[in-house]
């Protein structure tokens, strides 16, 4: 039990029960649900609703707000990369998809000719129609 009076599932040693106890923290909100601090982040409407209900917001270094902020920008630069990555790939499978295209087209193409030059040859030389 905590320092409030309430049966906590925080488990660890109890100093450190103690000393967190319902301090106001996501930290705390991920040990109490038993889910990692990571999925406490990913929880995009659990997270609007702890900002719009957490009257004073939990302080940050300024070491934590620049690493928070390079973070934002690496990711940023991330995105941007594979959006770009994705676009030139785009272009070497729409070049692929017209070469093979095209070379289908010339192989009919070049039988189409032959068959036309077979039956020139057919009719000069006398001998029978090959389509026929």
């Amino acid at each position: 039990m905590g320092r409030c009076g309430v049966r906590h599932r925080c488990g660890g040693d109890r100093v450190a029960r103690e000393r967190a106890c319902c301090s106001l923290t996501k930290e705390n909100l991920a040990r109490e649900e038993r889910v990692s601090h990571a999925t406490v982040h990913r929880a995009e409407a659990i997270l609007a609703e702890w900002n719009a209900n957490v009257v004073r917001p939990v302080l940050r270094t300024p070491g934590e707000v620049q690493r928070d902020q390079t973070i934002a920008e690496l990711r940023r630069s991330l995105r941007k990369a594979n959006e770009k990555a994705s676009e030139l790939q785009d272009k070497p499978d729409a070049l692929a998809t017209v070469t093979a295209n095209l070379y289908q087209e010339n192989i009919e193409l070049k039988k189409k000719a032959n068959r036309r030059q077979q039956n020139r040859l057919a009719v000069l030389t006398g001998g029978a129609d090959p389509d026929n």
